[in-house]
């Protein structure tokens, strides 16, 4: 058997690049300015709405290079690398039944989470409406979302096949 040492399939995937949310902080930035533009120059906090709207940007900025989590397809498995503390989550593709593409969540705001277990699913997740749900032989489902899906989905069934 070959081991190659090249990923089958790589996503990575930062906490500052979904759509909504940089959405709603560029609202409440445009707020506070509008606030500030409006407020008298007798008030001595009208300062503060600008210093705040100017963080809301910054923090918006840095936070689309802030990396939540990668996931690789390797080596009969898939491989989540997390984000600073987070340990390595390694599938094992030999364990894995099931295969299937199927919608994220039935919300329009999905919280970023990572390693995330509830009621028998663990669910990596950051941006993107579609995920991977892979069942293993325990009963055990990982919702995987990604951006990708359609390569993910090629890339996992593809080292299932090796």
């Amino acid at each position: 058997m070959e081991t190659t040492d090249k990923p089958v399939f790589t996503e990575k995937q930062y906490l500052g690049r979904e759509f909504i949310p940089i959405t709603i902080r560029l609202v409440l930035a445009m707020f506070c300015f509008a606030a500030y533009f409006f407020t008298d120059e007798r008030e001595h906090n009208g300062g503060l709405l600008a210093i705040v709207g100017f963080a809301i940007i910054i923090i918006s900025i840095i936070m689309g290079f802030l990396l939540h989590f990668r996931t690789r397809v390797e080596n009969k498995s898939i491989m989540l690398d997390g984000l600073w503390t987070t340990r390595l989550v390694k599938i094992d593709l030999n364990s894995i039944v099931k295969v299937e593409r199927k919608q994220y969540s039935r919300y329009l705001f999905n919280n970023p989470v990572y390693n995330l277990h509830s009621k028998g699913t663990i669910r990596f997740y950051c941006a993107g409406k579609e995920a991977i749900h892979l069942t293993d032989r325990d009963g055990l489902i990982y919702i995987i979302g990604s951006q990708h899906v359609n390569e993910f989905e090629r890339a996992i069934r593809g080292e299932m096949k090796k």
